[in-house]
């Protein structure tokens, strides 16, 4: 969740450290800190609560042409956001940056002596242990590290550096991502392959239980046990305008508006409208091994979750004989759920490091089923381990909010289910309106953005001021309605919470006040009169009703209505998903919040 950089190399170690830790923000911080080295082994410790501003207001006075160094971006887990338990932290002369947790820190923290500990963090803990192997550079510094990460219980990415050797930086990881990055005379750090961007396009990606000793001109890998890593060097595909926000005021917006094009990406030579097929190579299935599929689980967390449930309902809809369970990581990897034989596993993850997520992966590939990865980060520890997998290709997402990631998630995971379909010998004519209206989806994601803008924007005024909403739907508009409620709960704090329609009459309705508003999603289908009726009971409670509907003869006495002229009918809860994306994003800048940046929350989620 914290952001970690390394640098060493001929250049200004704090210029890298500082900028790359700017790119690491849309990470979720709430201190910060760098430390570096001169070649005498001087070190210079920066840490300031809050945002790197107030850090780079510490190096206006501390500037240093040091070229080694390590940063960090915090968030804060034991103890409070404070300048003292900001990283790096020292012991002796050994500094280091960790992301992850150290379950038994207290254990290992009475075990310590020699150590006069100041912060309340488990990081502390680990510098210390491994200062007590260290004895002041006479055992080297990996071999320290090896050591005390063998008494280690938890997930880390760390960087080490020692003022004894201002060349070399070690660093290990374990359930938290770390990435090298090779340049020419340099050596780069990151734990999110977005701060190399723009120095350099090849990158190491660390696999759990690896150490490494980074020096500007090489890179050595070996296992905790002490065994050679031969380095696989890949290419980082993203590009800088793919970062930045190209002339739009947030990230979110720039995220929403790029749907169209981050959707037809992920098509791109995987379905054929002209002979309505799909074509999946990333999974590795055969025909045979696709006829065998009786079970799907698909495994997700947040938005993630929504988009298997939203995708397990069209699948269902057109594979025979095929069950589909789709859970929440962070329960199912400590459920002792039953598999069946003939069942894989879809991993769902824009980071593809998900702690709770990758977790499952382990321990479903534990009991032999095959494990497929949607997964937006190319290189990710969850797109390793996975048996086969399709990548989203959606680019990066720099808000904390997820947005295009969801469209694609899901749309990958029904054409997943299409070509099951595909192989078990469902007709075409059964598949046809799927598969056209899928290809037709980026165009209509373009219209519905152009033409919910302004509306969206003319109503929002109205329900800043509420702390409560209600989000319902049925059907595919159910999940929808689901994302749509966390997508507006994460970014504006205000406390929304989907439900069924049908579920109103079960508890909801007792909600139904002036305190709160309802977004009712209405398309078109065989469940639209049955919707309008649950409509109707929030009526008759003076409910503030935000209809969207794709409806042409809509006419319901609602508050707001927000219209889709789109003929997509299948999947128009998709194009439902873009009006409260637009409509999240203007409350919560109606509120004056930072939308890119909401409060309590981090991107990618690496521990439990």
């Amino acid at each position: 969740m914290c952001g970690i950089v390394g640098y060493v190399g001929n250049k200004n170690a704090q210029d890298f450290l500082i900028s790359g830790l700017k790119r690491l923000e849309y990470r979720g911080y709430d201190s910060a800190g760098i430390v570096t080295l001169s070649e005498n082994g001087e070190a210079t410790l920066l840490r300031a609560k809050g945002k790197i501003v107030n850090l780079e207001e510490k190096l206006l006075e501390n500037r240093r042409e040091d070229k080694i160094g390590i940063g960090h971006t915090r968030w804060a887990t034991h103890g409070e956001p404070s300048e003292v338990n900001a990283h790096p932290h020292q012991a002796g002369k050994i500094y280091l940056v960790h992301n992850g947790i150290i379950e038994n820190y207290k254990e290992l923290r009475r075990h310590i002596s020699g150590h006069d500990f100041k912060s309340q963090t488990d990081t502390e803990v680990l510098v210390a242990l491994i200062n007590s192997f260290y004895k002041d550079g006479e055992y080297p510094l990996a071999n320290a590290v090896v050591q005390a990460l063998k008494l280690v219980k938890g997930t880390y990415g760390i960087a080490v550096v020692s003022a004894e050797n201002p060349e070399e930086i070690v660093v290990a990881r374990s359930g938290s991502p770390l990435v090298i990055g090779i340049g020419t005379d340099e050596t780069l750090l990151a734990s999110d392959a977005s701060a190399l961007v723009g120095h350099t396009k090849r990158a190491i990606y660390l696999n759990d239980g690896e150490v490494a000793v980074i020096r500007k001109d090489s890179v050595e890998i070996k296992t905790l046990n002490a065994e050679p890593v031969s380095l696989r060097v890949e290419e980082i595909e993203t590009n800088l305008s793919a970062i930045q926000k190209g002339g739009y005021d947030h990230f979110l917006l720039k995220e929403i508006m790029e749907q169209p094009e981050s959707l037809a990406e992920t098509l791109r030579g995987r379905i054929n409208a002209e002979d309505g097929t799909v074509r999946l190579g990333g999974p590795g299935l055969s025909a045979a091994e696709l006829r065998k599929i009786k079970h799907l689980v698909i495994v997700g967390c947040g938005t993630a979750y929504h988009a298997g449930l939203l995708a397990a309902y069209y699948i269902e809809q057109f594979t025979p004989e095929i069950t589909i369970e789709t859970v929440i990581a962070s329960e199912y990897r400590y459920r002792n759920a039953y598999i069946p034989e003939d069942s894989v596993a879809l991993i769902v993850s824009q980071s593809g490091e998900t702690a709770d997520t990758l977790a499952c992966l382990r321990s479903i590939k534990e009991k032999g089923i095959r494990t497929i990865g949607i997964v937006n980060a190319i290189g990710s520890t969850i797109a390793r381990e996975v048996d086969g997998g399709t990548y989203v290709h959606v680019g990066p997402e720099i808000s904390v909010a997820s947005t295009k990631a969801f469209t694609s998630q899901m749309i990958a995971m029904v054409m997943f289910g299409l070509t099951i379909a595909q192989a078990k010998g469902v007709p075409a004519m059964m598949l046809k309106n799927y598969v056209e209206e899928i290809v037709a989806l980026p165009e209509a994601i373009r219209e519905t953005l152009a033409e919910a803008t302004e509306p969206v924007k003319e109503i929002v005024s109205n329900y800043v001021d509420y702390d409560h909403a209600i989000y319902l739907g049925r059907d595919t508009a159910y999940p929808a309605a689901m994302e749509g409620a966390l997508k507006l709960k994460e970014v504006s704090y205000i406390d929304a919470n989907a439900y069924a329609f049908g579920e109103l009459k079960h508890g909801p309705l007792a909600l139904v006040d002036d305190r709160f508003f309802e977004m009712a999603l209405l398309p078109k289908g065989e469940l639209y009169e049955k919707a309008v009726s649950n409509v109707q009971e929030v009526l008759a409670r003076n409910g503030h009703i935000i209809a969207i509907t794709n409806v042409e003869d809509f006419d319901l006495e609602v508050e707001s209505v927000l219209r889709i002229s789109s003929k997509i009918e299948l999947f128009a809860p998709v194009l439902m998903n873009l009006v409260m994306q637009l409509f999240a994003y203007y409350v919560t800048i109606g509120k004056g919040y930072n939308v890119d940046q909401p409060r309590n929350l981090a991107k990618s989620v690496t521990v439990e």
